[in-house]
């Protein structure tokens, strides 16, 4: 079993969209928003983003899946209250249906503005918006090892986590576009296999001295050492529509975490799958979510994305019952299953209501279901 010098704890990030009410486009209200929000939830809390238009939450470090859920609820409904007062709605979703990226404007940070003129149109067009999953595993050469058998279980996490089907106003073919948008940075994807931390400090470093990346916080992996905390950093999910989606994801994460160090304790084999072999992996869950086959990157075969799943559960399960939190997570999970992605039920809403605008009306919805009191639009529903 797990050390005790790992007590695997979670932090959680948010991204939020900024939602003007009448239009229903994204709105550069983060300036406004942000003073009354950190009124209430603090300064490190909830933070500017990459754009004007979003707004980003962090809970503190939780040591359970109920801490989790009851930081999330209580971070969501302040941010959500601050938006009203600040004239402006909140959705979580990983792209906005319809929004264009040249009206979004970009905070007035040096670091951003580098971001810019490094990356040019790539960067400019990166309107998208994430669920980052923070576990503790303070031993940097742990953590390596760690990932390089996580890394073979992410696809079907993003699959579970896919909410932007739509950019730009059209239908993209996708599940995850964010995960498309993101993918053309040099920095981004699934994470390499590397021997230990110092074959990753190496690599990074390159990344450095050719000035992919200014420095290591720029490193954008799906999986990745975070340089702020003592975590490993899960960032390969769109932003959760629901809070139980947002717990899935925290819930899976720590469970691989814990399965995999525990793995590594006892020596276990594991196959060492090729960076472009992953890379295919997470295409098809970004191209088709839940509703056509994953790939199991171990057996080089398709799978229905129902059995990758169900491969993923057995495979955390001993973890997440050692943690009591088993009967939970397969809930959430069995729940997506039944009721599709954020994405396939937004295109069904688009689907009966032939309106992106009830598309957005239901992000709010679905974002603020079971935390806010706070009076929200109706879904335009067909007649």
């Amino acid at each position: 079993m797990a050390s005790n010098a790992e007590r695997f704890t979670i932090g959680v990030e948010e991204e939020y969209q900024i939602i003007d009410p009448k239009t229903r486009h994204l709105s550069l209200r983060s300036p406004h928003i942000l003073p009354l929000a950190q009124v209430v939830l603090g300064d490190p809390v909830v933070q500017l983003e990459f754009r004007q238009s979003q707004i980003e939450v962090a809970t503190p470090v939780c040591s359970s899946l109920q801490e989790v859920r009851e930081q999330l609820q209580r971070l969501r409904r302040e941010v959500i209250a601050a938006a009203a007062k600040a004239g402006s709605h909140i959705a979580s979703t990983g792209t906005h249906p319809f929004s264009h990226w040249q009206q979004q404007l970009i905070t007035p940070k040096l670091s951003y503005q580098r971001l810019v003129q490094r990356y040019q149109r790539l960067m400019q067009e990166l309107v998208t918006f994430g669920c980052h999953v923070h576990i503790e595993l303070r031993d940097r050469e742990m953590a390596v090892q760690v990932m390089n058998r996580a890394r073979l279980w992410l696809a079907p996490m993003l699959a579970l986590s896919a909410s932007s089907p739509f950019w730009m106003g059209d239908d993209t073919g996708y599940a995850s576009y964010r995960t498309v948008l993101i993918s053309r940075l040099p920095m981004t994807g699934p994470p390499l296999l590397f021997e230990n931390y110092r074959d990753y400090q190496a690599t990074v470093q390159a990344l450095i001295n050719t000035q992919v990346i200014q420095d290591a916080t720029q490193l954008c992996w799906d999986l990745r050492l975070s340089e702020r905390f003592p975590t490993l950093e899960f960032r390969v999910a769109d932003a959760c529509l629901t809070l139980d989606e947002a717990v899935l994801m925290a819930g899976l994460a720590r469970a691989l975490v814990r399965t995999c160090y525990e793995h590594v304790l006892e020596d276990r084999p594991y196959k060492a799958v090729r960076p472009e072999v992953l890379r295919a992996a997470h295409w098809c869950a970004a191209r088709s979510g839940l509703e056509a086959d994953l790939m199991d990157v171990k057996a080089e075969q398709a799978v229905p994305a129902q059995v990758m799943v169900e491969q993923l559960l057995e495979f955390v399960q001993p973890a997440l019952k050692a943690f009591g939190e088993w009967d939970e997570v397969y809930r959430l999970s069995q729940q997506v299953l039944a009721q599709g992605t954020a994405a396939a039920r937004q295109r069904e809403m688009c689907d009966r209501t032939g309106s992106l605008e009830a598309v957005v009306d239901f992000t709010i919805q679905e974002t603020a279901k079971a935390v806010s009191p706070v009076e929200l639009p109706a879904v335009h529903l067909p007649v």
